[in-house]
């Protein structure tokens, strides 16, 4: 999640956001589809993020890619329905890793004038993955967006 401004140029990090956030979620796909088709069962589940539902200063292609994951599994939905379910889990802000990539000074400074809010810990979106997974078989949980109950956006 390196994010910067447009302006910034920051060509190699928005191919690696690409590369993982959307290829990476393809290739995943790819991989398993064919023989949960031939099983005749199946879920896929894959992380987007509470940005791929709405933009922000400095989130441009960070916020593309996740919102491209939301396109991808809303259509495999579409396609597999009542032979595999399809859930996408949008997180807001979760202590992790993510966000320590960010090489703009320009970002470092807009979020240092953000209110701060708490975060989730990682075993909140473990228990969003397990709710999904648990559903009897004719419910399909397709979209969930967990988020710290004090996070704005």
């Amino acid at each position: 999640m390196p994010l910067s401004f447009f302006e910034e140029g920051k060509v190699d990090e928005w191919e690696r956001m690409i590369d993982i956030n959307i290829k990476g979620v393809l290739y995943g796909i790819h991989a398993v589809l064919p023989t949960m088709l031939s099983n005749g069962s199946g879920h896929i589940v894959t992380t987007s993020s509470v940005g791929g539902l709405k933009t922000f200063p400095s989130g441009g292609v960070y916020g593309c890619t996740k919102f491209a994951v939301r396109a991808i599994m809303d259509t495999l939905r579409q396609e597999v329905a009542g032979k595999v379910k399809v859930t996408t889990i949008y997180p807001g802000s979760v202590t992790t890793e993510l966000g320590h990539d960010i090489t703009s000074e320009k970002v470092f400074s807009m979020l240092s004038s953000y209110g701060k809010w708490t975060r989730l810990d990682a075993d909140a979106i473990a228990d969003a993955f397990i709710y999904a997974i648990s559903q009897p078989g004719n419910v399909a949980v397709n979209d969930l967006i967990i988020r710290p109950s004090d996070q704005p956006l």
